[in-house]
């Protein structure tokens, strides 16, 4: 008997494999909402306001969130270099996610909606002076470019780390640098902003990091690094209220291998 039961023992292993399996496959959908509950969520256009921010958590229930509430979020909005400048935040989320621009905030208003909680969220938001990617978008007459260049620069509207950012995209020649310079920007106390490799599909076949320097005048004010799989990268650095030319250095690491990068950032000036 022992042996009968020693040479089933794989037998029985793989069918209380299958089974937990199947146990797996039929409970996925348990617990997530379904078209009627993100419906009844979607209440929430009577209460938002042109300008309230928009988020959804965890991140992969993005897309079902954007079908049932995508007209109430701007391009602009949807390309955001973060969430600073809102002063409200509506989030939507399922299994007790949280999103990463309501961290740290507790919600004015919350409420579930069969699987679904909406919560409000209330703060004091940044004030903006200046918006580099609007002036860029204003026109290339207003900026100033030198170093080697591959391709731009130009707005768009890129995906970084698989996420939409509405930023000014170089293309630095293999191994070189591109400077983009802003004239007469004016400056509040510090510059913020982000920069990452657009297009998963050159970050595939293209693996070398870039670099991004800002200098106000001819003082470095920041630097940061951004390699493939680092997504969209924020950086900050102190300034002194007042009017300046603004530089940013876009450098492709990594020599003649180092082509195609697809080299994105944004700032902005905040008082």
């Amino acid at each position: 008997m022992k042996k009968l039961f020693l040479g089933l023992a794989p037998a029985l292993a793989l069918v209380a494999i299958a089974a937990w399996s199947t146990c797996r496959v039929v409970g996925a959908g348990a617990g997530v909402p379904d078209d009627r509950a993100w419906a009844a969520a979607a209440a929430v256009r009577a209460q938002h306001r042109p300008g309230d921010l928009i988020v959804f958590a965890p991140g992969w229930v993005d897309p079902v969130g954007r079908l049932h509430l995508g007209d109430l979020i701007p391009l602009e909005m949807a390309g955001r270099q973060d969430a600073d400048r809102y002063g409200v935040i509506w989030e939507l989320a399922v299994r007790g996610a949280r999103a990463p621009e309501t961290a740290g905030l507790r919600p004015g208003w919350q409420r579930g909606f069969a699987g679904v909680s909406v919560r409000r969220f209330e703060r004091t938001p940044v004030e903006v002076v200046a918006d580099l990617v609007e002036v860029a978008a204003a026109g290339p007459g207003r900026l100033r470019v030198g170093g080697q260049v591959a391709r731009g620069p130009q707005v768009v509207l890129a995906e970084v780390g698989f996420t939409p950012r509405r930023c000014v995209q170089v293309v630095p020649a293999p191994g070189r640098e591109i400077e983009v310079t802003f004239p007469a920007v004016t400056l509040g106390r510090e510059l913020v902003g982000g920069v990452g490799l657009a297009d998963v599909f050159t970050r595939r076949d293209v693996r070398t990091p870039i670099e991004l320097v800002v200098r106000v005048g001819e003082q470095e004010v920041a630097r940061a690094r951004a390699g493939v799989d680092d997504g969209w990268v924020r950086w900050r650095g102190a300034t002194t209220p007042g009017t300046a030319d603004v530089t940013v250095v876009a450098r492709a690491l990594g020599g003649a291998r180092a082509r195609d990068r697809l080299v994105c950032f944004a700032a902005e000036a905040r008082r």
